[in-house]
């Protein structure tokens, strides 16, 4: 087993010594800095053992089942550095881990699969119905998130103004969304999603092999409850981590904490781009997208009444504006059904370009 968990294949496995590493340092309340790093690094490899033991246990509950269960859980770890941050009041650091989640499953993601994949297949093709249709919705979820910031500066000053209502029922459409999004592509439109990869084929591509259904149940009950404790550190440290090394929360949120949060779904759509299966690679990319602004925004929402202290969904306009392009760029490269390196290239580009634009915003 251990053999098997540290393989070359499994570089990733290598990053679950900082577990232990990160325990220690916060219970002798080591520097900020070096909490917030090691934690970060230990949620890398958890928040892939959660997929892994997602994937098994999905293979289990049938076709049906186990796609909610894909769909629900294929951001948990994210969810849950968003809850730990939001118990804490840094609203910021969760909305900009939404922003960030958004453009990074669609920028940096897509962009390094289509780059990688690109460059050892020079055309690879997908299906241009279900890429346009992911687009669409999230074009949706832009104009969900840009309309609470245009209500706000249109009606600020002004007495007896519902904002967070205004929030909250938003929040409740795209939750509905979401729902009938599963309806779509998990039912009544699902060959749309299968880009010719058989289920043995795309076990292959993801890395599974078949796990007993309690082996899957208690990895991933273990890999969950170690993300919420390492986020816990992780959370904990941001705020202290960030002013020493003179970053905004803002930037930690959209960057940081979203790279961290993808980095075993990044490795897992480009390993899939590589096998130039690029249709599980944008449903990867799209999809996660799609489940950050359709599930896990409107679920931090109602979770964030339990806590006491309701969220709203005004993001800065900044964030709006990267969102909104980054859905506009990601249009333009899947609506002719195929891809090439180059329009990998641009989309890491625009994203640089946003990450640059980020990190200079004032402290």
């Amino acid at each position: 087993m251990l053999k098997k968990l540290f393989a070359p294949e499994n570089l990733l496995n290598w990053l679950l010594i900082f577990v232990p590493i990160a325990v220690v340092l916060e219970l002798m309340h080591a520097n900020s800095i070096a909490i917030f790093v090691v934690s970060s690094l230990s949620i890398i490899p958890l928040a892939g053992w959660m997929g892994r033991a997602t994937e098994h246990l999905a293979e289990k509950l049938g076709q049906g089942v186990g796609g909610l269960l894909n769909a629900t859980f294929g951001n948990a770890a994210e969810l849950i550095i968003a809850l730990m941050a939001m118990r804490k009041g840094l609203f910021d650091v969760v909305k900009a881990s939404i922003t960030g989640s958004i453009i990074g499953n669609i920028l940096l993601v897509l962009g390094l699969s289509v780059l990688l994949g690109g460059l050892k297949y020079p055309r690879q093709i997908f299906n241009k119905t279900a890429a346009t249709l992911g687009s669409t919705m999230l074009g949706l979820s832009a104009i969900g998130l840009l309309m609470p910031a245009v209500f706000h500066y249109l009606v600020v000053g002004k007495p007896n103004v519902r904002e967070q209502d205004l929030s909250l029922e938003i929040a409740i459409v795209l939750f509905i969304t979401y729902v009938l999004s599963l309806v779509f592509t998990l039912r009544t439109h699902s060959h749309l999603y299968t880009g010719g990869v058989d289920e043995k084929d795309e076990q292959e591509a993801i890395g599974t092999h078949s796990w007993s259904r309690g082996k899957s149940i208690t990895v991933l009950l273990i890999a969950t409850s170690l993300v919420a404790l390492m986020s816990e550190f992780l959370v904990g440290a941001v705020d202290e981590a960030s002013k020493a090394l003179g970053l905004t929360e803002v930037f930690v949120g959209v960057i940081l904490v979203a790279i961290i949060g993808n980095a075993a779904e990044h490795s897992t759509a480009v390993l899939v781009a590589l096998k130039n299966k690029m249709d599980l690679a944008l449903n990867i990319a799209i999809g996660s997208s799609m489940q950050v602004a359709l599930f896990v925004a409107p679920v931090l929402v109602f979770a964030s009444y339990l806590f006491g202290t309701p969220m709203n969904l005004l993001f800065t306009p900044l964030e709006v504006i990267t969102i909104a392009v980054s859905v506009a760029v990601v249009a333009l490269i899947s609506q002719d059904g195929e891809s090439n390196w180059m329009e990998g290239v641009l989309l890491l580009a625009v994203y640089a370009i946003l990450g640059i634009t980020f990190y200079f915003l004032p402290v």
